[in-house]
């Protein structure tokens, strides 16, 4: 009788837990993974390559469509490179604005994580869930940038513009009566930083509902927990970051760790799980979402009563603003040779890394003097996290693997750049 061999499934890229464009070519004994090649590249980006013909500011859009799940972080890192190359002083405000948005899009992040992550797994409420305060969310991005995902909000020296007094608020028609549009409208009657403040106490009791669906769930524990476990050590060794690190029992976090803006000046606490399965980064990302939640309320509270510039006044990097544009000569040329040229980068190198929700996102930038950038490198996390897939799918069943790719929070926007 002849022996049987393994087989080869393509798993994606049309698979619904395939995030993105994944392909992956398993190699199978019965329904055991017996190796996992993940073949990426197929979405062609070239991200790296077009930031060279661009001027810094042209560069800056593409970044939100690295991880488009985490838009200002991206922009965060790219603008931190370029200020170290220019010793470039960010106004306080500015920096409190930043780390509030980052916090936001961290939030953001981890609530389409867990939402697609559970209905990976088969929990389909949570998903709705999520999507109800990302709602919240994304009219705040919107708010301040025109836009509800790529924001384009961070600039070097700063920020695009202050935050709005007011809050668009919904109008009724005749789907929505008035009674509940005036439910919808209740906390947009005031600025954005109000908005921003009632939702950081109702998250609360949000997250408590995602913690009863899923926590103690027994389907959801079967599927995660025991899988893909990854030792301390290993962790280090593979280069993992973010809560995919975290979630191994290692306090690395570059917000404490080497503190940027003005986190070393923010209370919040560093997650850390213990066994390093798909359960403990579950719970690690969790209560990552209730620490943004207290930072935000710091940065709120601080922005009340602490006004002041939120872009650097040098015009050289920055365009005047449009009053002074318009009514004087030397400002409209500052704003015209801006937009046109640019602004020129002295020679030399710097790399600038944050601790983006899914891990150390950095920027290592190249300048040859010129107005665009030399060479630019992403360090993106999710690319890190998938080179682990064959060892943390071995000896998994295939529906393992949707539990793994799941826990590893890949984005292909910056794992294909």
């Amino acid at each position: 009788m002849a022996d049987i061999k393994n087989y080869t499934l393509n798993f994606g890229p049309q698979h619904p837990a395939a995030h993105g464009v994944l392909r992956l070519v398993l190699e199978l004994d019965g329904e055991v993974i017996q190796r996992a090649d993940p073949h990426i590249g197929l979405l062609h980006r070239a991200t790296e390559k077009l930031a060279e013909s661009k001027t810094y500011i042209q560069a800056l859009p593409y970044m939100d469509r690295l991880d488009y799940m985490s838009m200002m972080c991206n922009e965060q890192a790219y603008c931190l490179a370029i200020e170290k190359m220019l010793s470039l002083e960010v106004p306080i405000r500015a920096q409190y604005i930043r780390v509030m948005f980052a916090e936001i899009t961290r939030m953001l992040n981890h609530l389409l994580w867990v939402g697609a992550h559970a209905i990976d797994c088969g929990a389909m409420t949570v998903m709705l869930f999520a999507f109800r305060e990302r709602e919240d969310l994304l009219d705040i991005y919107e708010a301040v940038s025109g836009a509800r995902l790529h924001a384009a909000y961070f600039r070097p020296g700063g920020v695009y513009r202050d935050l709005p007094d007011t809050m668009p608020r919904h109008e009724s028609n005749k789907i929505r009566s008035a009674k509940s549009t005036e439910a919808l409208n209740r906390a947009r009657n005031g600025s954005l930083l109000d908005f921003v403040d009632d939702f950081t106490q109702r998250f609360p009791t949000y997250l408590a509902e995602y913690h009863t669906l899923l926590t103690d769930n027994r389907i959801w524990k079967q599927r995660t927990v025991g899988i893909g476990v990854v030792t301390p050590e290993r962790a280090l060794n593979l280069g993992f970051t973010g809560p995919m690190l975290r979630g191994s029992g290692i306090a690395w976090d570059l917000r404490k760790k080497q503190p940027y803006e003005v986190y070393d000046r923010l209370d919040f606490d560093i997650p850390v799980g213990k066994t390093g399965d798909t359960y403990d980064r579950y719970l690690v990302r969790m209560e990552e979402m209730k620490q943004s939640n207290r930072i935000i309320k710091q940065c709120v509270d601080w922005l009340r009563v602490n006004p002041g510039p939120v872009i650097t006044d040098n015009h050289k990097i920055a365009p005047p603003d449009r009053e002074s544009m318009k009514s004087n000569m030397e400002e409209l040329i500052h704003h015209f040779k801006l937009f046109t040229e640019g602004f020129a980068v002295p020679e030399g190198e710097a790399y600038a890394a944050i601790e983006h929700p899914k891990g150390e996102f950095g920027i290592y930038l190249i300048s040859d003097g010129a107005n665009k950038p030399y060479r630019l490198k992403i360090r993106p996390p999710a690319f890190v996290h998938l080179s682990a897939l064959n060892e943390m799918g071995k000896g998994h069943m295939i529906a393992d693997a949707v539990a793994i790719i799941g826990t590893m929070d890949i984005v292909f926007g910056e794992v294909d750049r």
